[in-house]
């Protein structure tokens, strides 16, 4: 349900401030991926709080406008879940076959997940050339997501008139979105922060290996409660003034040093994760980090970051490599570029996978 790479399948991300719908044509033989459709819709911040869906029909509606708006008639779509809802671990089990780990992770399941097991969904992966344990042991990659959570997102998606084919995760998007964009140095460590509006994906990755993950309670909606607190304004005011826009009462000197402690913030915390990560991997360390979400426009957020963590940041493309259909508009793919990366991750994956 989680993993592996048949038709692709469109991108539905569901997150906390959009809705982001993607649509990719894999052009075959290592030609990589045309974008047939994109779509962004803004989302009321009552609508979704803390990964939990408050009010459906909300949800629903703005779903149902990302398809419309572009009259995309696809209706087999892949989402993804993050937040404490979902637990992803790696764990050192002995060599066993696929059909022994299929019967006994359950019970192995229930030793490493703070939910009770009746209550989630499993999907495990064994780790190919990354034994940690020694010999006679094997890495596992095991997720968990809770069943309530999963029907919670299916459900909206089942509402609008589509159908969620599949259930990721969105560091594993993240990662997915990424992997076809860049090259892949084996020698390299490469962090990703991808900055929701309310969460922020953390993946780690060794070369093509995925080594750690994490999602971070932090996201943009930082700077929006900073910008409301300080000049008593809307939230869709501090939205706009977050983006760089002229809003009466608050001119870009008055904002400009609640941005900056924000995203003094914001590193803190990221530092924070990334030295759990260094701590717990002895020897490793990042060579670069690159950046998502629609916080990663925020003015001088990478130039905070670069100086903090003394390494090359830069945000990420999620369309690198891609090419833009004729039809696309600039400015959609203009405004997802800095927020797509898990709905592209999404839209590489295909009818059938698990």
């Amino acid at each position: 349900m989680f993993f592996s790479r048949n038709k692709n399948l469109v991108g539905l991300d569901i997150g906390s401030s959009s809705v982001k719908v993607v649509e990719l044509k894999d052009l075959g033989k290592g030609k990589g991926y045309h974008l047939i459709n994109a779509s962004l819709e803004p989302l009321s911040p009552e609508a979704i709080v803390d990964g939990a869906i408050m009010d459906s029909g909300l949800v629903v509606e703005a779903v149902q406008r990302c398809f419309s708006s572009r009259n995309i008639k696809a209706t087999d779509c892949a989402i993804a879940l993050s937040g404490h809802s979902v637990i992803i671990k790696r764990i050192s089990l002995p060599v066993m076959s696929e059909e022994e780990l299929a019967e006994s992770i359950q019970w192995e399941a229930e030793q490493y997940i703070p939910f009770d097991v009746e209550d989630v969904n499993i999907a495990y992966q064994i780790l190919k050339g990354t034994n940690l344990a020694g010999d006679g042991n094997m890495d596992v990659l095991l997720v968990a997501a809770k069943k309530d959570k999963i029907n919670d997102y299916t459900a909206v998606v089942g509402q609008a008139g589509r159908n969620a084919s599949l259930v990721d995760v969105d560091v594993f998007a993240l990662q997915n979105a990424f992997e076809m964009n860049y090259e892949i140095d084996s020698g390299q460590t490469c962090a990703l922060a991808n900055i929701g509006a309310t969460v922020t994906n953390v993946s780690v990755l060794k070369g093509s290996s995925s080594i750690f993950w994490r999602d971070i309670s932090i996201g943009g909606n930082q700077y929006n409660d900073a910008i409301r607190k300080e000049l008593n304004l809307s939230f869709d005011q501090s939205e706009r003034v977050k983006r760089g826009e002229e809003v009466e009462g608050a001119s870009q000197e008055t904002v400009a040093p609640m941005m900056s402690s924000v995203n003094e913030y914001m590193g803190a915390e990221i530092q924070k994760t990334l030295d759990f990560f260094k701590n717990t991997t002895p020897g490793e360390s990042i060579d670069r980090i690159y950046i998502s979400g629609g916080a990663s426009r925020i003015p001088s957020l990478l130039e905070s970051l670069g100086e903090r963590f003394g390494i090359p940041v830069e945000r990420m493309d999620p369309f690198r490599r891609v090419t833009i259909g004729k039809d696309v508009p600039s400015e959609t793919v203009d405004e997802l570029s800095s927020c797509a990366a898990v709905a592209v991750g999404l839209a590489i994956r295909k009818v059938g996978d698990r």
